[in-house]
């Protein structure tokens, strides 16, 4: 995947990138069928209170119903075309069965127009194609995973990432993390072949402030310039140090080491290895 840089006619344009969309149907329009409404929130709950800083404005955008269990067993899909999705950083691909049905699945690297996928316990090992863990050899490359047998994919999706399975053993799979944490899911899960697609999409730099308004990201404002009545860091004389023991949030809580992970009904007994073991 390309990235495209511009001529600088400003300071902002001298250091934007975007996306080359390589292989993408750029006027593509999406599946009628598969859009749904997206209603905005600002990050505000439903008393209106903001609970989310910082969310808010951002162009208006439709929802693309992504198949996520891919439970459409046995039957082959053509790719008809790859599209962007403003609601994620990996491309999507628009696949009709045999059928006719239309689903939209997550584009790996390698998937073009006109390729076959299935889902199915004896499909080919080839991007695209679904099958369960207790189907798949060891050592191959996997995303689009489940964490529950029939829930639908919650690991490894975002653009470029990738996990990979190293073992199988009683009943689970070991499977290594993009970051770096190993950890066990059972075998009845389904994962998808091969790597997320949009392989760049870590190294597209934003270049100006009005390109994160667009994606509907408000300004965020340090601690240290407030006053004292709205952040534990305001205050002072000038440039003031935090003036406490370590930084903190806007609530008082420790910003930096502190951990906030819930272990109660997080299944840390099958996390074979952290991410930062030492």
């Amino acid at each position: 995947m390309s990235i495209k840089t511009y001529r600088p006619t400003t300071p902002a344009r001298r250091q934007m990138t975007v996306s080359g969309f390589d292989g993408i149907d750029k006027h593509a329009k999406p599946e009628k069928s598969l859009l749904e409404v997206k209603k905005k929130h600002s990050g505000r709950n439903g008393t209106g209170r903001i609970t989310v800083r910082h969310q808010g404005g951002g162009n208006r955008q439709k929802y693309r119903v992504i198949d996520f269990k891919r439970n459409k067993t046995d039957m082959a899909a053509k790719v008809l075309q790859l599209e962007y999705d403003p609601n994620r950083s990996a491309f999507i691909a628009l696949c009709e069965y045999e059928d006719g049905e239309r689903r939209y699945i997550l584009a790996p690297v390698g998937l073009n127009v006109g390729d076959s996928v299935m889902a199915s316990a004896t499909a080919d090992i080839k991007p695209g194609n679904a099958l369960p863990l207790a189907n798949i050899p060891v050592g191959t490359v996997i995303h689009n995973i489940e964490m529950y047998p029939g829930k639908g994919a919650q690991l490894v999706r975002s653009a470029g990432v990738a996990a990979q399975l190293m073992a199988k053993e009683g009943g689970m799979a070991t499977i290594r993390m993009p970051s770096g944490e190993s950890r066990k899911i059972r075998l009845e899960c389904i994962a998808t072949i091969g790597q997320v697609g949009n392989i760049d999409h870590a190294n597209i730099h934003i270049g100006k402030a009005g390109r994160k308004r667009h994606m509907g990201v408000r300004p965020t404002v340090r601690g240290s310039v407030m006053n004292p009545v709205d952040h534990p860091h305001g205050g002072g004389e000038g440039k003031s140090p935090v003036g406490r023991p370590g930084p903190v949030t806007p609530w008082g809580k420790p910003a930096l080491g502190y951990k906030t992970r819930k272990t109660k009904n997080q299944n840390d007994k099958y996390i074979v290895k952290r991410r930062n073991a030492k």
